[in-house]
């Protein structure tokens, strides 16, 4: 049985779930919504060892036992029960959801795309763009900082502009790359705030996203500066061209080892093209979107996600078979 961490509307899990069924694979959906107010979650341990867990909800009681492989989606925000009113009850409800879920990942015998404490750390800007350089991918010139001296410094030493962005985002949160313009260096102070991901503007506007699965690579360009904001391909990706794209062989080799020495057997990457030919890394995705790459190129990206998946769940309880990501180079 393979678990997917996600919720029903998302276009991705379903049309992965489409793929499962083709192959003939059991899959069970898992939303973290429904937790504590619409699912149950019981696990026991036993003083001989055992342990055991299951997951009751509109579709059913799961034994967790059943299940060989779990999809790291989309893990959605819990809802509580709406008798529990006061803010510090509800933010004692929600860490005690928290802690719950947490330690049942933990505790099940499954292989993951992504395992949930890898993709957390792998998420981290800071960390990628380390171990990028140090496998030898151009990476940009970077400033991560709250301070606006160092900030104001920085974008006055880079003779092609430069670029900011968030260190996260959410459904509230989620703001577009942006170019610092004259009137951002006026309001620079503001970063004492929270800090801000500062980056030299590569300019060109040939976005590549490599979408890795399992160590294989699928890679598609994206011509933003076709479409209607050539700083980030997200805003307009109706209108900017996206075909098949061939990345340089040392280029796709590096990608692999950093996808692999974050622990991850998915990974969305997006490089930009200077305009000296290079690709340069700008960072990777645990849980990036493919279906528009997939959309428009063709590439087997979904089919590829459930091959994995029902690899994974046909070796996992082979005690024969140990499956991880391909061990990445030494950093």
């Amino acid at each position: 049985m393979i678990g997917i961490v996600s919720h029903a509307g998302d276009l991705h899990t379903q049309t992965v779930a489409r793929h499962l069924d083709d192959r003939g694979a059991g899959h069970r959906l898992l939303d973290t919504s429904r937790v504590p107010a619409a699912a149950a979650l019981t696990t026991r341990q036993r003083p001989d060892g055992t342990w055991t867990g299951t997951w009751a909800d509109a579709d059913g009681t799961l034994d967790l036992a059943d299940v060989g492989a779990v999809w790291w989606r989309r893990p959605q925000p819990f809802v509580l029960h709406d008798e529990v009113t006061r803010p510090h009850d509800r933010g004692f409800a929600h860490g005690e959801c928290a802690a719950m879920v947490a330690g049942l990942w933990a505790c099940m015998d499954v292989e993951w795309v992504n395992d949930p404490d890898r993709d957390e750390v792998a998420s981290r800007k800071m960390r990628q763009l380390q171990l990028a350089a140090r496998l030898g991918l151009r990476v940009p010139r970077t400033c991560m900082t709250n301070d606006p001296a160092q900030a104001r410094d920085f974008v006055g030493s880079e003779p092609s502009g430069v670029v900011y962005k968030s260190f996260s985002a959410t459904p509230r949160t989620w703001r577009e790359t942006r170019p610092v313009r004259a009137e951002d260096v006026e309001m620079i102070d503001a970063v004492r705030f929270a800090p801000v991901i500062f980056q030299e503007l590569v300019p060109g506007g040939r976005d590549v996203r490599a979408t890795v699965v399992d160590g294989q690579v699928f890679a598609a360009e994206i011509r933003a500066d076709r479409s209607a904001y050539e700083f980030d391909f997200r805003i307009d990706t109706m209108n900017a061209p996206i075909s098949t794209h061939r990345l340089p062989d040392d280029v796709e080799r590096r990608l692999v080892d950093l996808v692999a020495t974050l622990g991850l057997r998915y990974g969305a990457a997006d490089f930009r093209v200077a305009p000296d030919g290079e690709h340069v890394f700008l960072e990777v995705n645990p849980a990036g979107q493919w279906l528009f790459v997939e959309l428009a190129t063709g590439l087997p990206i979904s089919a590829a996600l459930a091959d994995l998946l029902v690899r994974l769940d046909a070796r996992a309880g082979d005690p024969r078979e140990t499956v991880a990501p391909r061990t990445g180079a030494a950093v």
